[in-house]
């Protein structure tokens, strides 16, 4: 059996999508939203073991670590492709772990190094996707891509992560697996940002959601750092990280947090490090239970009762002057 894991966003999905495209093998699919990181202890992988092989792209080493050691124990073999923090990551055999937590990667860049740049335009749609504008440009400028080419890819990439956010499966528009389904197979990149008809349905919910976000009041800004808490609404949850990314692109020099209620009384947070120097998002967040890489990170669980001290904080961080 073949398993591919991957995280249901925008780098997830091109990173796998060259991987197939180089290599069209059935696989069993594990995935879900972007923030369900821990893909590693599902269900559907208790038996996997010996003989069987694992895909794993663009989730956190270091939050799957015991079921990786599981896994490996039972014979499994994986190839892990990813860009976030991982820890010590260990030397087994069975394990080909292609890491690099550089802010100026992403998983699917290191899959376009792996497969020599044979689809490439996956990749920039992906750095996009994940915000890595200068990445994304730097990708495309080694091959031949119009700046109508760099803009469509930059709209694909960035409704796919939009697809990818919500508290739950059902805040998405369409889940990862069907996504990757209605893509699979199609080597034009460019052609399927034209003719999905999920694409321009997701561009669309894209374009109102952040127009809604952006009425939103902050709760604190300054030269440095600005907090922004949206409502408890589906919009909320879809577009926290887009409008995350919208944000440090247009203040590169602030660091921006997005916060959404979750169902449990307490807040999702999307952090993302000034652009112009994006690191130590990833250490801040970890001091509340979080991860990401060094430039763009998250919190899946700050309580309500801790929002003035993450503010007080947020606005103090070194990584933030």
């Amino acid at each position: 059996m073949h398993y591919d894991v991957f995280n249901g966003d925008a780098d997830g999905l091109c990173a796998l999508q060259q991987l197939r495209l180089a290599e069209p093998i059935e696989a069993q699919l594990i995935t879900g939203a972007k923030r369900d990181i821990a893909l590693l202890a599902r269900p559907a992988l208790a038996a996997a073991g010996e003989g069987d092989r694992l895909t794993v792209l663009d989730i956190s080493l270091d939050r799957n670590r015991a079921a990786l050691d599981a896994l490996l124990g039972r014979g499994a073999q994986v190839a892990w492709f990813d860009h976030h923090g991982s820890g010590e990551i260990p030397a087994h055999p069975r394990l080909q772990a292609h890491i690099d937590t550089a802010p100026s990667v992403c998983t699917s860049i290191l899959v376009d190094r792996h497969l020599a740049g044979r689809f490439r335009p996956w990749a920039v749609a992906a750095a996009f996707g994940d915000g890595l504008v200068d990445a994304a440009r730097a990708l495309a400028s080694r091959c031949a891509l119009s700046a109508a080419d760099l803009t469509r890819l930059q709209r694909l990439g960035e409704a796919l992560n939009y697809n990818g956010y919500g508290e739950t499966e059902a805040d998405l528009a369409i889940h990862p697996a069907a996504l990757h389904a209605q893509m699979r197979g199609t080597a034009d990149a460019l052609r399927f940002a034209a003719e999905s008809a999920i694409v321009q349905r997701l561009v669309e919910s894209m374009r109102a959601d952040l127009e809604n976000a952006r009425a939103v009041a902050p709760l604190h800004q300054d030269a440095h750092a600005a907090v922004i808490l949206l409502p408890d609404a589906a919009w909320s949850r879809r577009v926290s990280g887009t409008f995350a990314h919208a944000l440090a692109a247009e203040a590169p020099l602030r660091a921006h947090a997005v916060l959404t209620p979750n169902a449990r009384g307490a807040y999702v947070v999307s952090v993302r490090a000034p652009r112009a120097r994006p690191q130590g998002a990833d250490r801040f967040c970890r001091e509340f239970g979080g991860g990401g890489r060094s430039g763009a990170a998250g919190i899946d669980h700050l309580p309500a009762q801790g929002l003035e001290d993450f503010i007080a904080r947020f606005a103090c961080a070194p990584w933030t002057q």
